[in-house]
């Protein structure tokens, strides 16, 4: 089996690919233009071209699409919301396009977001709960779901939909609030920074779930679930940032100051959201496996060999 990963060089897709290959997929991928891919079946197109993307789709042949490019932080969305709805919105768009118009039958998981219920009417979130999007990132995923479920009513493509609620794990970008809380603990430990890190708001209570787990939700997801559904994928418990920031405190011998920074404030705060995986579980069996008492560690050690192979900072 061929499977197809667009965004294959982020956070999740990189992990995705080596579980795709893990169970004898072959796997290609796509990503933005650059020179010497890392592989042959990494194709460096730009999806925002249709023409691109149904060459990308002509080459590759595959019988599975892992739908995950995206800009997908909502830190960034703030700043330029006219970038993220381009990107996340056209770049779906012109995938299904492509696909309309070939000879090519493959499932096709389109990856949106936890982000979508804004703050819950109810919890745990369920997926008959309605979509109310209270940041620009939110509202790209929230359009990207439902232009998902257009296409396969409109068309029959066998699109399913996920909603992950929060991932984490090494190598995440540091625009996300368990990196950058860690990046800050090891910059401390390695004397590249004073012993005091600048915090958002600690007490928000999200539902984490280690990202090896979220990526094997996909897909479970991909090959099981029903086209035109759309699953939940998460933890099932809500777990406060205060949490996250006690438990990397405990991990190091130094002795840090905690400082608030306003400037890390979102506009509009989600205080507590989880969701029950329930009908993800049903259908495919899925539990998360990783505790996440290992996950924030393995972030802090990423950190930590990061931290290590970069120059001192030089603040004024």
């Amino acid at each position: 089996m061929r499977a197809l990963i667009t965004g294959i060089g982020g956070f999740a897709g990189r992990h995705l690919a080596g579980l795709l290959e893990a169970e004898g997929l072959e796997v290609w991928g796509i990503d933005r233009p650059k020179s010497d891919p890392p592989s042959p079946r990494v194709l460096r197109f730009d999806l925002l071209d249709r023409g691109m993307a149904r060459e990308a789709l002509e080459t590759a042949g595959p019988d599975l699409v892992f739908h995950l490019a995206a800009q997908s932080a909502p830190s960034l969305a703030w700043k330029d919301p006219e970038a993220t709805l381009r990107n996340n919105l056209f770049v779906q768009m012109n995938l299904l396009e492509a696909l309309r118009g070939l000879p090519l039958h493959p499932r096709v998981l389109v990856v949106s977001s936890g982000e979508v219920y804004g703050t819950p009417q109810r919890l745990p979130v369920m997926e008959a709960d309605p979509l109310l999007p209270t940041n620009p990132y939110a509202l790209s995923k929230a359009v990207q779901d439902l232009m998902a479920y257009q296409y396969y009513a409109a068309f029959g493509i066998p699109i399913i939909r996920v909603r992950p609620f929060n991932h984490l794990g090494p190598g995440q970008s540091d625009d996300f609030v368990l990196p950058t809380l860690a990046r800050q603990v090891a910059e401390v430990e390695a004397g590249k920074r004073p012993p005091v890190i600048q915090v958002g708001n600690l007490q928000a209570r999200r539902d984490f779930t280690d990202v090896r787990d979220i990526v094997r939700a996909y897909y479970l997801a991909a090959v099981k679930g029903e086209p035109g559904n759309v699953y939940n994928i998460g933890s099932g418990r809500a777990v406060s940032i205060q949490s996250l920031l006690d438990f990397l405190l405990q991990e190091t011998p130094t002795s840090i100051k905690v400082e608030q920074d306003p400037a890390r404030y979102r506009p509009v705060d989600i205080p507590l959201a989880w969701t029950d995986a329930a009908k993800l579980r049903r259908v495919t069996g899925w539990r998360p496996t990783i505790p996440l008492e290992t996950t924030v560690r393995e972030v802090l050690e990423y950190w930590r060999a990061r931290v290590g192979q970069t120059a001192p900072d030089n603040p004024s």
